[in-house]
């Protein structure tokens, strides 16, 4: 079993990325699991290209960091030319009203001037990601399942119309995980391309920095230490990271302050203490750009390794080869 999973380099990695993914990643995978930095998705929007490839070297940095083996991580953006190849093949495979009806691209195109053809696109790009690399299973969270559904679609018709060559993937629900709301409004997730970094809490942060964002996170006037996500959905926020980051559940950890000014000195203090190794080592990895790139040519390697039956197959039942 082959499990994928991807993270976008839009921004710089944040708590929710640790303790909602990146951590379980870590944690909980198995041999078979691959992910990678996905910084050919993060071109579907207007970017930055310097800042792209500091922020995919960073993610990179940060996976390795947290404990995720070296063997089991690659840059999307090193396979471009196989991915490239198959994603016009699944183009081809593709028909328009499929990549025109996701959710998702009629959600970000709705009322934009200018789309770019990449955000109708994508899903196919990320079907090639998973076929390429063979998965079985794709961990994906609601809005993604439409995604998988389509690279499902693509594998079954071009296997029947051309010859047996994809794995056909399934979706599977993403392990429930802490869910972290911004710091400054706590009705929306933190999020890495925010405007706004107060409410947001970076890895690589400044530990006296994480402290006064946690310090200045938003509350309420009520005064009233309960856990209750609905009404006082701020200080709900501060007990879920610190119960994700002391392994205990928000209700439990309530009752154990008798101030918002105490508890958020407590949230502060475990997240700094939670994040300090994995800012360390990742810091550590960025110092070292040679023995980062070796890991990632390594990477590279082995993803295309993985990938080139496949692709060579795809290839030549479609007509393009041998």
């Amino acid at each position: 079993m082959t499990r994928l999973s991807a993270i976008t380099p839009s921004g710089h990695a944040h708590l929710g990325n640790h303790l909602g993914a990146i951590r379980r990643w870590a944690r909980e995978g198995s041999a078979g699991d691959l992910y990678f930095v996905s910084d050919l998705h993060a071109m579907t929007v207007s970017y930055n290209p310097s800042r792209l490839r500091v922020l995919s070297r960073e993610l990179l940095a940060v996976l390795l960091a947290a404990g995720i083996k070296p063997d089991r991580v690659f840059v999307q953006s090193d396979l471009v030319r196989e991915l490239g190849a198959l994603s016009w093949v699944l183009e081809c495979t593709c028909s328009f009203g499929e990549a025109a009806r996701m959710t998702q691209f009629k959600q970000r195109a709705d009322g934009q001037g200018t789309v770019r053809l990449g955000l109708l696109t994508y899903p196919v790009l990320m079907a090639a990601d998973i076929l390429l690399q063979g998965a079985t299973e794709v961990p994906v969270g609601q809005d993604q399942t439409q995604h998988v559904e389509l690279a499902r679609s693509l594998a079954r018709r071009f296997n029947t119309t051309f010859g047996e060559v994809f794995v056909v993937p399934r979706a599977v629900m993403a392990p429930t995980a802490a869910r972290v709301m911004d710091l400054s409004d706590p009705t929306r997730k933190m999020s890495k391309s925010t405007q706004d970094n107060a409410g947001v809490v970076f890895l690589l942060d400044e530990p006296d920095l994480v402290r006064r964002k946690l310090m200045r996170a938003v509350t309420d006037n009520e005064n009233r230490l309960e856990y209750r996500p609905t009404t006082q959905p701020g200080l709900a926020n501060l007990l879920e990271i610190l119960a994700a980051c002391v392994g205990r559940s928000p209700i439990e950890m309530a009752d154990e302050y008798s101030s918002y000014g105490e508890l958020k000195e407590a949230v502060a203090e475990a997240v700094v203490e939670e994040l300090a190794p994995l800012r360390a080592s990742t810091l550590e990895l960025l110092d070292d750009p040679a023995g980062l790139d070796a890991i990632r040519v390594a990477g590279a390697e082995r993803a295309r390794e993985r990938g080139q039956h496949v692709l060579e197959s795809a290839l030549r039942m479609a007509g393009l080869s041998g």
